[in-house]
């Protein structure tokens, strides 16, 4: 059953769904799933890429009252301006070193053994950081100050290397920047849209001309999965965080990246 790539674009898209908002890598569990299923995506990686929007669609979804009201206040509310400056400042960072490394992420950094290094380390990280957080300052993610969406934007970029964890990166970023987990969280959340857009948009564009009817069946697939999916999970998470901290999922990379690592070296 899992031979055909229907099948596999449903539960690559699961898996998205699943780990795109957790600390974990949607990415590098992408490109593991995809090694160990066998999977014959649509060309330059554009099939991981576009998935991602649609966990993206899922918090626009579940968060359409919020950024409505800012929309509809732009022209009158300065809060609802310097909201959307924050978002601007935090997207910044990922979107001009994306678009100057596009070429050599999807061609030298998506690979296995990166991955297992950005779980392993990156959990390292999650433990540490939990460890050393500060008192947290900031209650609302309509509240970041432009500075720290700025910083919290840089520590977004570091999740082009995959693995790493976009979603984890921004959290606890904000975290060590004063934000309470929620509000850390949802900003994690608002300023995926912008980034995972631009990504999205960036990489079928770059892959027009590489692209059959069938792929865009294949991405289609992957994408309603993995938007029903993640809109099950980000309540579950905002849930999670009111009562507990991160370093499970720190022990989880560590623990996961060790096993494919011992996968690997026995595939060969």
């Amino acid at each position: 059953m899992l031979d055909s790539p229907i099948a596999q674009a449903i539960l690559l898209g699961v898996v998205e769904g699943l780990t795109e908002f957790l600390p974990v890598s949607s990415t590098g569990h992408l490109i593991l799933s995809g090694w160990l299923l066998g999977f014959d995506g649509p060309p330059g990686k554009v099939f991981e890429v576009a998935i991602q929007l649609g966990a993206i669609v899922a918090v626009c979804v579940l968060y359409f009252r919020r950024l409505w009201r800012v929309a509809v206040a732009l022209p009158a509310s300065p809060a609802a301006r310097r909201f959307l400056l924050t978002l601007l400042l935090g997207f910044s960072p990922a979107m001009v070193l994306g678009a100057l490394l596009h070429g050599f992420i999807k061609g030298v950094l998506f690979s296995p053994w990166v991955v297992v290094f950005s779980l392993v380390l990156g959990g390292c990280a999650i433990l540490i950081i939990e460890r050393m957080r500060p008192q947290p300052k900031i209650a609302r993610a309509e509240d970041v100050p432009p500075a720290t969406a700025l910083a919290v934007g840089f520590c977004q970029a570091l999740a082009m290397i995959p693995g790493v964890s976009r979603s984890g990166a921004t959290i606890l970023g904000g975290v060590l920047l004063g934000l309470e987990r929620r509000a850390a969280a949802e900003f994690s959340f608002f300023l995926a849209i912008p980034t995972m857009l631009a990504a999205t948009v960036y990489d079928l564009y770059k892959n027009r001309t590489l692209l059959s009817v069938e792929d865009f069946g294949i991405i289609a697939i992957g994408f309603l999965s993995a938007m029903v999916t993640a809109m099950l999970v980000v309540d579950g998470l905002l849930r999670w965080l009111q009562r507990h901290t991160f370093e499970i999922f720190g022990w989880y990379r560590i623990a996961i990246g060790l096993v494919m690592a011992i996968v690997l070296l026995r595939a060969g």
